[in-house]
């Protein structure tokens, strides 16, 4: 599998739990707001070979008060049960029209805060304040 599946596959997982929410795609276009991914990490733990199936999930690993800033772990798992890949990942809400990190609406908000979260969540430094 190439690499960047997980990448794109993790992708989808979170919109699609937006979207299970009433948060499609182009509802975040007309609220002006985007999810930003800041930093991603890729850890490939067993191979997996194209025709092989997996699971993936997610969990927050860290959170900010207003939870204008992110941290989540997507976890691959073979239909085996083991585990093929682990992406972790850094982000926050960006405003489209300014181009700044924001906190996100409190209905995106919730669905953030609905996340399961890591048994080893920490809360994220919030947002400076600005003038």
């Amino acid at each position: 599998m190439r690499n960047t599946a997980y990448s794109e596959y993790a992708t989808e997982v979170r919109l699609a739990n937006f979207a299970d929410h009433g948060f499609a795609w182009e509802r975040f276009v007309e609220m002006g707001v985007g999810l930003v991914v800041l930093r991603e990490e890729i850890d490939y733990l067993r191979e997996m070979r194209l025709s092989e199936s997996l699971e993936a999930d997610y969990t927050v690993l860290g959170l900010s008060p207003e939870t204008a800033r992110f941290k989540l772990a997507h976890d691959f798992t073979k239909t085996n049960g083991k585990p093929a890949a682990r992406i972790v990942i850094s982000g926050g809400w960006l405003d489209m029209r300014t181009r700044r990190l924001i906190a996100p609406p409190e209905p995106v908000a919730a669905v953030m805060r609905s996340v399961p979260r890591a048994d080893a969540f920490i809360e994220l430094p919030p947002l400076p304040e600005r003038p």
